[in-house]
């Protein structure tokens, strides 16, 4: 039985010119959410006029980025997670980072998921970072690791299992501590408070474990969870999502994702009561956001798992 309803959607130009005809947004347009003020487009990350016109004169409080790595994710490249000159991925991200960042509130928080190439001299992480220093107006705050459950290696290397996620902000912007689900275990280091001799687990605002810069307890999306986007490959967890909202966002804020995939942003910000403002230069990608959007509102479910976000194609 195939794990997957649809394979992988950017490497396959068949696939999309059958999906091409079910997409309600064309190049150029936008869709405004009537209940939520969710805003989608189709729509190139790196043009002034096109981000505009996807912002409508707003600002956003966070931004959350998953752009391509330049990296040949899963042996295969495309349009979408492309692999090229280190010169010409590093003016593709001058150009859309100077764009997020120009629309982002005074105090604000700015998020990236990127890649280091280890057969590549790690390209282009350390050369993303330094980029960012290029921009005066935010400041680096923390480098995140997302450790995968699955990854890939050969028997003279080790397992290449992290996902980075680098951390700035702009200003002065809001940020709530967040706690894992693992509980504290370990006991023993006592303090004097109060008058009262106390063991650390008993000052500790929560039983819980709070989330540092390595996440270990994030599970990586594959085709057996609720969440699985069909032909959405290299999906980010809802909970990664959930966690940086909650953390850098107030309930109403404005939420902005330049590259929108398979939607988990707008879903995050749906479920966590945020305004999210998305695009995505593909038009069947921002459909995939769409739909998993309604099937949410109207099932409860936060993706398809094994089956098809497109019916109409049948088996």
């Amino acid at each position: 039985m195939a794990s997957e309803s649809l394979p992988r959607i950017d490497t396959s130009p068949k696939l999309r010119n059958r999906l091409l005809p079910y997409c309600r947004l064309k190049p150029g347009e936008v869709w405004e959410d009537p209940l939520s003020g969710h805003r989608v487009g189709v729509l190139d990350a790196t043009r002034e006029d096109q981000v505009s016109l996807l912002m409508k004169g707003n600002l956003s409080v966070l931004g959350i980025h998953d752009p391509p790595y330049n990296i040949t994710v899963g042996n295969r490249s495309s349009l979408h997670l492309f692999k090229t000159s280190l010169e010409e991925y590093m003016s593709f991200s001058r150009a859309w980072v100077s764009l997020a960042l120009k629309f982002l509130a005074q105090d604000a928080s700015f998020y990236v998921f990127l890649g280091a190439d280890q057969r590549a001299g790690f390209q282009p992480l350390p050369d993303f970072m330094l980029l960012m220093r290029s921009f005066p107006e935010v400041k680096s705050r923390s480098f995140i690791t997302i450790r995968n459950q699955r990854g890939y290696g050969t028997q003279k290397n080790w397992m290449a299992v992290r996902q980075e996620l680098l951390y700035y902000t702009k200003g002065n912007p809001p940020f709530q501590v967040q706690y894992t689900a693992i509980p504290k275990i370990l006991r023993g280091y006592y303090k004097e408070v109060g008058g009262v001799r106390k063991e650390n687990l008993e000052r500790g605002r929560s039983p819980y474990i709070r989330a540092g810069n390595v996440w270990v307890d994030i599970q990586q999306v594959f085709y057996r969870m609720e969440e699985n986007v069909s032909g959405a490959y290299a999906q980010k967890p809802l909970l990664a999502l959930c966690r940086i909202i909650e953390a850098s966002s107030r309930p109403g804020d404005l939420v902005t994702d330049f590259f929108s995939h398979s939607g988990t942003t707008l879903l995050a910000c749906e479920i966590l009561g945020r305004r999210c403002y998305t695009l995505d230069i593909d038009p069947v990608f921002a459909e995939l956001t769409l739909r998993r959007l309604e099937h949410y509102r109207r099932t409860g479910k936060r993706g398809w798992q094994t089956e098809s976000p497109f019916p109409e194609l049948g088996g």
